[in-house]
């Protein structure tokens, strides 16, 4: 498993982590957790157990620990699972002993965080189990929550499953409004030839198909190295398959579910690329329960 900081380097954490507190203490001088302010003295400390209430994998121990140092500095932590690890309902998965204000602080910052990186990569867990025995794989896409594409990109890779491209700069996926306003695939992937050569760039060419037809003119250009059956059904992903015969690789993408996974990889596809890894997933539930000493 790669480390989180792979995927966003930690200025680029510190700020969106400052996004993230602004969102609960405010702005300026009348900023804080004034409930908690009032509540207790600054000295008064105390712990928090970090539970899970769910079965999953946990991912973020890396981003939690950076969250509760950047709260208070001299809160220790005691983790009691590794990234990556399954979690069952009941399992204490951290400890943390600090000053309680900032224990209370924190915890809802934390939790979101926490249960969505873990909610990315249960499900990337799961839909991979259902690929077992395919040399098939799992791929996320671009649809991801703005701000947070490269955590998300974290979890889902947390979980077991692969990334696609990390954005537009990385990757050529010729799609279809390229195609069509181009004039044709072979137009535009003789347009994007020219432009790598120009910038002296050297990335991948992927077309997205939409027809047996496309396939067929795909297939027989050199620089493309990957075509995408967008929308294929389980059939004509075959067909296509049969058309290509090893000679690119191959994606399948579009409208993919957990119930037809399955069947898409039995056709022997080399990828399958499903949004539904990072925009529709249901958090981890978890809990982070302080109390004083």
């Amino acid at each position: 498993m790669k480390s989180v900081w792979e995927y966003i380097t930690r200025d680029d954490f510190d700020q969106h982590l400052a996004w993230a507190w602004g969102e609960d203490f405010g702005h300026g001088p009348a900023s804080g957790d004034h409930t908690s302010l009032a509540c207790f003295d600054s000295d008064q400390r105390g712990r928090a157990d970090l539970m899970s209430k769910a079965h999953g994998i946990f991912a973020g121990r890396d981003i939690a620990t950076t969250i509760i140092q950047h709260c208070a500095a001299d809160i220790h932590i005691e983790w009691h699972v590794a990234e990556g690890d399954l979690i069952a309902p009941g399992e204490l998965l951290m400890t943390a002993e600090g000053p309680f204000i900032a224990l209370l602080s924190t915890e809802r910052t934390l939790l979101n965080y926490l249960q969505r990186l873990s909610g990315i990569a249960s499900q990337s867990a799961h839909l991979k189990t259902l690929l077992a025995g395919y040399p098939c794989q799992l791929l996320d896409t671009r649809k991801t929550t703005p701000g947070w594409r490269g955590l998300e990109k974290w979890a889902v890779q947390a979980g077991g499953a692969g990334n696609h491209r990390m954005g537009l700069y990385d990757y050529i996926m010729i799609k279809d409004n390229h195609i069509d306003f181009s004039g044709g695939i072979l137009p535009a992937v003789q347009r994007c030839q020219s432009y790598l050569a120009l910038h002296d760039l050297a990335l991948g060419i992927e077309v997205e198909a939409r027809t047996l037809r496309d396939v067929a003119v795909a297939v027989e250009l050199e620089a493309v190295d990957r075509i995408m059956l967008d929308n294929f059904s389980v059939e004509a992903c075959r067909k296509a398959l049969e058309l290509i015969a090893g000679r690119k690789e191959t994606e399948a993408s579009g409208g993919i579910t957990e119930r037809d996974i399955l069947a898409y990889a039995q056709t022997g596809v080399d990828f399958i690329s499903m949004g539904a890894l990072t925009h529709s997933v249901q958090n981890v539930d978890l809990h982070f329960k302080a109390r004083q000493h």
